[in-house]
């Protein structure tokens, strides 16, 4: 299970973890989140967002926000990740999220490999949700604010599940492209989403 021997090992404090959710659908934003936990008031059953279930991450995420020192979430649209790729636009709701804390840290602790620019010093961390705590609990934020999300889309968009899947490839978004072509917050560069709108006859092929 993560703990807190990475945060307490940093050279220097306040120290947050940084995590991200929906690199990988084909609709709606990719959401960060960060968190800088109390040492003394650690959740109990902090995990790897994508180890949890929804009741369990919605309970861990208000505990989240009442135990925390500080907590943000960032997103970034549909349109950026078009314009900047979807690694940079993920640096970039990382970034939102970090600048969201009502304290600055000095240290970010980020889950996976690659440096993004942040306002402070940065330790990446390979599969960090489930060695950081705090990364976990920045991978329970930025679930849960996605997947919020995801569902008010599927009320402005029905037809194509978001409430269900939350953009990302399943049956019934794969007929929904197919009737109704995709809609304002699919990612448009996308390889399916490409193919439904050349399919359509929106798009040229290459």
């Amino acid at each position: 299970m993560p703990d807190m021997m990475l945060e307490l090992a940093c050279p220097t404090g306040p120290v947050c973890g940084v995590d991200e959710a929906g690199r990988g659908p084909w609709a709606g934003p990719v959401s960060a989140g960060a968190v800088i936990l109390d040492p003394d008031r650690v959740p109990a059953g902090l995990n790897d967002s994508k180890k949890l279930n929804a009741k369990a991450r919605d309970a861990l995420e208000l505990e989240i926000k009442q135990s925390a020192l500080a907590w943000g979430v960032g997103f970034a649209s549909v349109d950026e990740i078009d314009e900047l790729n979807i690694l940079h636009a993920t640096g970039l709701a990382m970034r939102r999220a970090v600048e969201a804390l009502a304290i600055a840290p000095a240290f970010a602790l980020v889950d996976g490999n690659y440096k993004f620019k942040l306002p402070c010093e940065i330790k990446t961390v390979i599969k960090g949700d489930s060695i950081s705590a705090s990364i976990a609990a920045a991978s329970i934020l930025a679930k849960t604010a996605r997947d919020r999300l995801m569902v008010e889309m599927d009320g402005l968009y029905p037809g194509y599940g978001f409430a269900g899947h939350k953009g990302y490839h399943a049956q019934v978004h794969v007929e929904a492209l197919r009737t109704l072509g995709p809609c304002p917050i699919h990612r448009r560069g996308w390889e399916p989403i490409r193919l439904a709108l050349i399919e359509r006859g929106e798009l040229l092929a290459d």
